[in-house]
């Protein structure tokens, strides 16, 4: 197939124009050819003379053309993306691409190179990327492709301004208002109170929960440091696992309800980044009054992380308890729902978040169950006015006090940033064309094929779950036993030859490139399959697809 870009174009060179053909092979795939006349100005003569696109006077024609061949070669990877015939990845190793293949270097030029090479390095930087938005990638909390939504993130890179201050961008700034409203009001929270402020991804929401509690219990550390205040404590949970499996502990290990498996590793580097310490951050799986008194001997426990729906897991702490230790002890309260959040949006499964309404702050990532283009992550306080006290410092060149418009709206100074990204448009984009009820509605389909993908595996003697309950979320872990092993006695030596077997499915996985999956070991179990589900696209035949693959490929181990 061959995709013709400028049937003749112009080349300046030294003040001459000359003529000459140029054409992209293959950036059309398996779509039908398409003819596009596109006159390039270009020049080639001078290293500082720019390729003729606007804003040259005379630039607008090739700007139009050379955007309506960029958008071509994006169609044709927006729907090869919902192909199932096509692969999720055209897997190479990172040395392949470092020498470069097909005419795709990586290598940055002295001089410029011509509009038709451009369109051909897009065309090939998607070609050997990995097609998250698929059916069949299962690899990561994020994935999936939202049209309304890519639509909001093209838009917002033409606005291309800074959410800092509303005489630069008073629309987004308005929306963003609206939109931690709104995402207050599905915690629980009174829709008046409380703040909030988008962050470049879950880890820095966190590290703001933590940076907020601090400033709310020792405002003099803004000033002069953590050499003025006490050593600090803080706790989040080791261990999150389900209800049915809390009955098989003993009775002096048991928490009510759950414990949760796993809290993010970004709580301790948020603790080492702030410079309270990793060590003083206390893994726990039993969380009483007790357990906060004998960890932190000689420091001073502020803060307790609770989780709402794990990375491995996808399990949940039983958040009305810790609330109660909180509130009994003065403690900050944060809930770190970043993949949990979503459910929210669901009457069927919110109530898997009881008690989150008891925080004094969450992180929220409607990039993840919510489908939202990445990157979109936020951190609520249910205190309003806080994010203002603890980060501003009044920069004159940009928060005047003396502007002609309310000045409340310049809201840059609560963030830790100066330059941010606008993550707000896509999201108040896909609401409208949602609504709460769509959000619904895409949350409960992937929990039903989690739940479905479950059910599949529960009575395979080829499978086994790693968890015997169902899931509360839409993780699935479990572990292919390929024939080899299914006789065999268990113990270390099964273990160990247990432990090889996801890593040489995955690796056959990746160089067919059909379907992607995720694993890993955790504690003492050996490698598992971690399965997810946020890509409304995904259907149960799917489910079915992966699980025939990874049978298929694991079969002769």
């Amino acid at each position: 197939m061959k995709y013709s870009l400028g049937r003749r174009a112009k080349l300046t060179c030294c003040g001459e124009q000359v003529e000459m053909t140029m054409r992209t092979e293959s950036i059309m795939g398996n779509l039908e050819p398409a003819l596009h006349t596109v006159t390039l100005v270009f020049s080639q003569c001078h290293p500082n003379v720019d390729l003729d696109l606007l804003p040259d006077p005379a630039g607008e024609e090739p700007t139009n053309r050379f955007l309506q061949a960029l958008v071509q070669i994006l169609l044709t990877h927006v729907n090869s993306t919902f192909d199932r015939t096509s692969k999720v990845l055209d897997f190479h190793h990172p040395h392949q691409l470092k020498e470069g293949l097909e005419g795709f270097s990586l290598e940055l030029p002295d001089r410029p190179e011509n509009l038709e090479q451009l369109l051909v390095d897009c065309r090939d930087t998607l070609k050997y990327g990995v097609k998250t938005g698929h059916p069949r990638f299962f690899n990561q909390l994020s994935s999936g492709l939202d049209i309304i939504g890519m639509a909001g993130e093209w838009l917002t890179s033409a606005a291309n301004t800074n959410i800092f201050t509303f005489e630069i961008s008073p629309v987004f700034i308005l929306m963003e208002e609206v939109l931690l409203k709104k995402l207050r009001e599905k915690v629980g929270w009174p829709p008046v109170e409380g703040d909030g402020v988008f962050c470049p991804g879950g880890s820095m929401s966190n590290l703001y929960s933590i940076l907020l509690a601090r400033y709310s219990y020792f405002p003099e550390v803004k000033m002069h440091g953590m050499a003025v205040i006490p050593r600090l404590a803080l706790f989040t949970s080791e261990h999150v696992i389900p209800d049915i499996l809390v009955a098989e502990l003993p009775q002096t290990d048991r928490l009510p309800g759950r414990l949760c498996k796993c809290s993010h590793y970004s709580i301790r580097k948020a603790a080492g980044v702030l410079g309270i310490g990793i060590e003083n951050v206390f893994l726990c799986v039993k969380l009483t009054p007790q357990t906060l008194l004998c960890s932190s001997q000689g420091l001073v426990p502020f803060y307790i992380n609770a989780t709402a729906g794990t990375t491995v897991y996808g399990a949940f702490d039983p958040l009305n308890e810790i609330a109660e230790i909180c509130e009994r002890h003065g403690l900050w309260m944060h809930v770190d729902a970043a993949w949990g959040g979503g459910l929210l949006m669901s009457r069927k499964h919110a109530g898997k978040l009881q008690g989150i309404e008891r925080a004094s702050s969450v992180t929220w990532n409607p990039h993840k169950m919510m489908g939202v283009p990445l990157q979109c992550s936020v951190i609520l306080m249910r205190q309003k006015g806080l994010l203002q006290d603890c980060n501003q410092l009044c920069a004159e060149y940009l928060f005047q006090p003396d502007k002609h418009y309310d000045v409340a709206y310049d809201t840059g100074d609560k963030s830790i940033q100066c330059g941010r990204h606008v993550d707000v448009f896509k999201l108040w984009l896909m609401w409208k064309a949602k609504g709460s009820e769509g959000f619904g509605s895409q949350v409960n389909q992937c929990l039903e094929n989690a739940d479905y993908l479950f059910n599949k595996l529960e009575n395979r003697a080829d499978f086994e779950l790693v968890f015997k309950n169902k899931p509360e979320h839409s993780n699935v872990c479990f572990w292919y036993i390929p024939h080899s092993l299914r006789k065999m006695s268990r113990g270390l030596e099964w273990n160990k030859k247990l432990h090889e077997v996801a890593p040489k499915i995955k690796t056959k996985m990746m160089e067919e490139g059909m379907v992607m999956v995720g694993y890993q070991p955790l504690g003492e179990k050996p490698n598992f399959f971690r399965c997810v589900f946020s890509n409304p696209a995904t259907t149960r035949e799917d489910v079915d697809f992966l699980v025939d693959e990874i049978t298929r490929l694991g079969q002769d181990l």
